[in-house]
This record gives structure tokens, sequence and C-alpha cells, in this order.
């Protein structure tokens, strides 16, 4: 199936709301306390149940392009470092040496070996100590016993997934499910990645409900997002925990009543593929694609977020790097300058008890969806369910 055939249902579907002055619903209105959004007990219970627990995207293939390559970051508190071996395979590990804890690296970079920088032991791509300053004066040692600890961890669709529980392992593709499909057809690994950056921002909470919907769009980002976006039109679908969410342009009007054969609907509609707990794929431009990976930080009302664009190929032409810089520019100021400038409002008004609690209406399905399987995953033991 080619991409307009994939795509012209979604775009059938949104004109049908745009008709109708509709958009897809939940059953209900839905409350959440505030306290799911500053309730420290409870936030230590989601990292440990949630975060630390289920497959994360911690990266993209790209990011890990040949042999030696490697990323380092921390996520919900655990110092992670991912590497390519010279087998191809992408591998995980706690960031942190065998000896005395030490991180290993910071940032992106290649490299055949890691050497700690307190004591020099060394450890290759697979995460083997394959050296030790001094080895004859320490003492009797097992190297095979002091390998880096490993995370289990995954490759699919263009991304790298990771669990942060040493000693456990996952089904990556059960943990997709029938979202891999989607998932795969926008394929990630052949994207260049241009620019990445880190931004500051509420809890992620507060941060990520900010993805989940389009009814803020007109009114928060009527210069950015909002100039070429309909506000209060979205139609979803759910893959398990994971959802992907089709916003309508402001060209879908163009539709009406031209036959279906001559739409080319990738024109007319936005998706957004959203990885439960914390990926976010907005193709929103042409030759343009931002990737959200949002991280909870180490206190409830805040958060982390790399912000990654993509193009197609990389700039050569004064005019691609011109496009690819506005793109950039357009979501700095949509991300960093509205929607996280009013999430942290938001977050203070919380923080200092003035909200009591929050209604997520049915035209915020995708609001809904999510904040149940928070509830749900770290409420009970239900991961690895066949969704």
């Amino acid at each position: 199936m080619d991409a307009r055939e994939r795509l012209l249902p979604l775009a059938r579907r949104a004109l049908a709301h745009l008709e109708a002055d509709t958009t897809d619903l939940a059953p209900a209105t839905m409350r959440m306390p505030a306290s799911a959004y500053t309730d420290r007990a409870r936030y230590e219970r989601e990292l440990a149940r949630v975060w630390r627990r289920v497959p994360l995207a911690l990266a993209l293939s790209g990011e890990l392009a040949g042999a030696g390559a490697y990323k380092a970051l921390r996520v919900a508190g655990v110092p992670v470092l991912l590497t390519r071996a010279e087998d191809g395979a992408v591998r995980a590990f706690v960031n942190a040496c065998r000896h005395r804890g030490a991180p290993l690296r910071e940032g992106c970079g290649r490299a055949a070996k890691h050497a700690c920088p307190y004591h020099a032991w060394a450890y290759d791509a697979r995460g083997t100590l394959v050296a030790m300053y001094g080895e004859h004066t320490f003492g009797a040692s097992d190297r095979s016993a002091l390998s880096l600890t490993a995370l289990p961890c995954a490759e699919r669709a263009g991304l790298v997934w990771v669990a942060l529980t040493p000693g456990g392992a996952f089904d990556v593709d059960a943990w997709l499910g029938s979202f891999a499909a989607p998932l795969a057809t926008l394929a990630l690994e052949r994207w260049h990645v241009y620019l990445q950056r880190e931004i500051e921002g509420p809890g992620w909470k507060v941060a990520w409900d900010g993805y989940l919907e389009g009814y803020h769009q007109g009114t928060l980002h009527p210069q950015t997002v909002g100039k070429n976006t309909l506000s209060n039109l979205m139609v979803t679908d759910t893959f398990g925990p994971h959802q992907r969410i089709v916003f309508g342009r402001k060209s879908l009007g163009q539709l009406r009543g031209v036959p279906e054969r001559e739409w080319n609907p990738g024109e007319h509609i936005r998706l957004i593929h959203s990885a439960f707990p914390n990926l976010s794929i907005s193709g929103i431009l042409g030759d343009h694609v931002l990737v959200s990976q949002l991280y909870p930080a180490s206190e409830p009302n805040r958060s982390v977020t790399v912000q990654t664009i993509l193009t197609e190929r990389a700039p050569e032409t004064p005019e691609q790097k011109q496009a690819a810089e506005a793109f950039a520019a357009l979501t700095l100021q949509a991300v960093r300058d509205e929607d996280y400038a009013m999430g942290l409002a938001i977050q203070r008004g919380v923080d200092g008890g003035a909200v009591d609690s929050f209604v997520f209406g049915r035209n915020e399905p995708t609001l809904q969806h999510y904040h149940r399987w928070v509830d749900k995953l770290s409420e009970g033991d239900v991961y690895g369910e066949k969704w």
C-alpha cells in the first residue's frame, strides 16, 4: 500500500468532521486530580512501574550509525550508554564503571573503547571489560564478571528501545503490537538528523498533555502551528497504549466536491505518531520531521525534552538550509516559547494549590487514553498483555 492509499481514509475522516463541525470524541468527560501531577509518592511509583519498566524509545537508529557510535543520556534517574558494535547490533548499558561507578561517556560520539575517566578501566562496545589499569596490583578479579551492566534493548522502526531495569527482557514486537506497522511507514532510519537540542519544561504530564490534542492550536499557536492547522478537529486511532493523531490542515476544505481519485491527502492532513509514554513524531512541513522525546526530571514539576529535527537528506543548497533552519526555529518557538511557557504557568498554579483538578473534554480522547494507561501500568501488573 502506497502513502496515498494509507492517508486517504484518514483524510476522508477528517473532511467528514470538517463538514459536520465535529471531531473524534470520548464517551464522556474525565476528571483528573491535580495531585496526579504533583504527588511525590505517585510520581515515584510511576517512575518505578512505568518509566523504568516499559520499553522506551531512547534514540533514533541514525544517531548510532556505524560501528563504534555511542550515545549517553540519563532517563528517570538511570544513566544509560547506548553503543553499536562491529556486529551491527545496538546495545544498552548502565553508564557506570563496574569499579567505582563513574560514568564512562557523555553526549554522542564514536569510539572503539570506553575508558573510565576515574581509573582507566576500559570496555568495548559489547560492554566487555577489556583492560584494567594496574591489573597486576589490583588483586584477583574475574573480568567476565565485571562487564557493564546490560539493559534490555532492541531496534525497531528506526528507533532504539530500552528498558531501564537490568536483568529483565522485553518483546518489542508485543509492546508495539499493531502500532509497528504505521510506525514503520515513517522509515525513520532513512532520515538525516539535522539538529538536536534539549528543552526544559514543566512536569512530564503537563508537558505531554500538550502533545496529545489540537484543541489549543488556534489560541496558543496562531502564528506557528496553528497558522496552518485547524483547531479542535482531530482523528485518532489507538494501538494498545500508543496513538496516532491526525489534524486537518486549513487547506482541508479544498477537498470538498473533488473526486477522491484526484485527492493528494498528504497535503491536507498532519499526522502525529505517539509512542507511549514519551515519543512524539510529527511530520509538519514537507521534507521535515519533528521528533520529541520527553523525560521526567528529578522533581515532579520539571521535565526535559530532547527535540530532534530530521530532514529528508542533509541540506546542501542555500534554499534547503534556509528551509531546515526555518522549520527548526518554528518548532522551537511553538514548543519552548508557547507550549512550555504555558505549561510552566500551569505547573506553578498546580504546585501552589490553586488548582485541585483538571477536566479532559470529550474532544480530548487522546488525553483520556494516555492517562488511563499511565494509571493502568502504575497501579497493576499488566505490562506484557497482548493488546
